[in-house]
């Protein structure tokens, strides 16, 4: 009788556990779609940094955290504040090379970071190449005389140098580094002393077209504020043009963009004065502003193990009110990008705060949603440089930039999961639900430089982002599908990314419940994960345990 008494036993504990992987019922599917509309409805005004609109988004996130029962991570407050800069350049602001003028919007965008309303640049033009220096791949676009660079325009493709039968690896190959993302050229070109930078833009370098850049760029720009005495390069002008009218411009000096491009994919190359001068007077609206980062804990169920934490991100920004489209909408509603994505981290944070003591993870939860991602990842760099928990005590970060509404899939990719021990907690929570785990897609666009879990990466958190799959469980059709396959050239940073009521939100709970059984597997694992020695990360990893 007692063994068969203790065999049943086991076996419910089996069930048990076997239930307890699926945390699907917790989730409240009406509530995440009305989240989703509230973030994204017109009255929030693209949720704008600094706006009404953004106050508005933020004080709604604080409030359903803490109805929530999610406690606020910052003292009393759920907010961290952000102080910011915001620059909004004169659109007849013209770009003047070689006697030709080139139009703002159409052949060129750009904005500055001397974070004063008026700049002009008169300088010389240098074609840089990919702007580059890599001691770790023996690379470095900046040979020469320093002097080369200070105080000039430098022209600068962007992405890696393409990789050669002879260095096949050269530069991770098809995936993108760091080297070669925009973010990384701007920073190198300042601290060579460069006046200013010239990105040229290409649909297939960027991932995207044109349309991109000129709403991303052609509205408010912000920046954290500098303090008085801080040393810090900047950069007088930041500017994308038109791959044709860099080609324009070169053609004024007897250069062939083709030809410059082809010597600077190889070894040696040597950047080139243009002998063209570069004329700009940028004018600019000019506010400062506090935007904050919303934040809110649940603490853990280990006495030890609750004063480390597992971080969940979603940015609550979007591009505010821009230029108008074709259908005279000029508010940015961002509900796909990243209305959604909230609205996940919120119904985790839901779960999390209405369990138990005992149900709850061994460490603690924290919950934060950046602002001013879209203008550079912003609030999350701002919190990885002023964290409300030790780094040390910063066990993971899970991010999510758009959460799946299509449909329910087979299969879901975790951007950097191969990078730390990650790699095996999620390929568990995979396995549980018999999801297949894909690699990026497109390693070539460096997604995984380009959301809120980059500048924990670069402080030494092992971070990943999760990205729905591609394989439907049932096939797209109609509105779905045409949404899904023109999302990048109609939707994204457009008017157009707005609700709409064939949203799935079954689809949305998959992945929000995978994100949640993973921060439960890294909130009750016995060692905090690490990244891998062989990472470019894992400096940073070893660095912030010794502070």
């Amino acid at each position: 009788m007692r063994k068969t008494t203790a065999l049943l036993l086991f076996l419910c504990f089996l069930v048990s556990v076997s239930l307890a992987q699926d945390f699907s019922s917790r989730f409240d599917a009406a509530k995440m779609r009305e989240r989703v509309i509230k973030l994204s409805a017109d009255d929030f005004e693209g949720r704008g940094p600094g706006t009404e609109g953004g106050k508005r988004a933020a004080q709604y996130i604080a409030d359903e955290m803490k109805a929530s029962g999610v406690k606020p991570a910052n003292g009393k407050s759920y907010f961290q504040n952000v102080k910011m800069v915001g620059l909004k350049a004169d659109p007849n602001t013209k770009l003047e090379i070689a006697g030709h003028a080139y139009k703002f919007g159409d052949d060129f965008v750009a904005t500055t970071s001397a974070q004063r309303p008026e700049v002009s640049i008169d300088a010389d033009l240098v074609f840089a190449g990919y702007g580059i220096d890599a001691p770790n791949f023996n690379w470095n676009d900046y040979s020469g005389d320093p002097s080369d660079y200070r105080g000039k325009v430098l022209m600068i493709m962007v992405n890696d140098p393409p990789a050669t039968e002879a260095e096949p690896n050269l530069f991770g190959d098809k995936a993108l580094t760091y080297y070669g993302r925009w973010t990384y050229k701007f920073e190198e070109a300042a601290r060579r002393g460069a006046a200013g930078v010239i990105l040229i833009h290409t649909n297939d370098s960027a991932g995207y077209g044109w349309n991109v850049i000129r709403t991303s760029n052609g509205n408010w720009r912000y920046e954290i504020a500098r303090h008085a005495g801080e040393t810090t390069p900047y950069l007088d002008m930041k500017s994308w043009v038109t791959n044709d009218t860099a080609g324009k411009i070169l053609k004024s000096a007897k250069l062939d963009l083709d030809d410059l491009r082809a010597k600077a994919a190889r070894r040696g190359f040597k950047p080139v004065s243009t002998g063209l001068k570069v004329r700009l007077n940028l004018k600019s609206e000019l506010k400062t502003f506090d935007s904050p980062n919303v934040v809110g804990i649940v603490e853990g169920s280990d006495p030890k193990l609750k004063n480390e934490y597992v971080v969940y991100t979603a940015h609550w920004d979007h591009l505010g009110i821009g230029e108008p489209d074709a259908r005279g909408d000029k508010i940015y509603n961002g509900a796909y990008d990243n209305a959604s994505g909230v609205a996940g981290v919120l119904g985790i944070a839901e779960v999390f705060g209405k369990m138990t003591k005992k149900e709850r993870p061994k460490r603690s939860m924290l919950f934060l949603f950046p602002t001013a991602e879209e203008q550079g990842l912003l609030g999350a760099e701002y919190y990885s440089t002023h964290p409300l928990i030790p780094l040390s005590k910063t066990a993971a970060n899970i991010n999510i930039d758009g959460v799946n509404f299509f449909g329910k899939t087979s299969d879901f990719s975790a951007l950097g999961a191969e990078r730390s021990s990650i790699e095996n907690v999620i390929a568990d929570a995979a396995r549980e639900r018999k999801l297949t785990v894909e690699g990026d897609t497109h390693p070539e666009q460096g997604f995984f430089f380009r959301s809120d879990h980059f500048p924990f990466a670069k402080v030494g958190i092992p971070s990943i982002s999760l990205r729905h799959g591609d394989k439907f469980v049932t096939p797209l059709k109609a509105e779905p599908e045409k949404f899904f396959r023109d999302y990048t050239a109609k939707y994204y940073h457009q008017a157009s990314d707005e609700y709409k009521d064939w949203w799935d939100t079954s689809a949305m709970i998959q992945e929000t419940e995978l994100a949640l059984a993973i921060g439960i597997k890294l909130g009750n694992a016995p060692a905090m994960p690490r990244f891998k020695s062989s990472d470019e990360f894992a400096a940073a990893d070893k660095k912030r345990f010794r502070k």
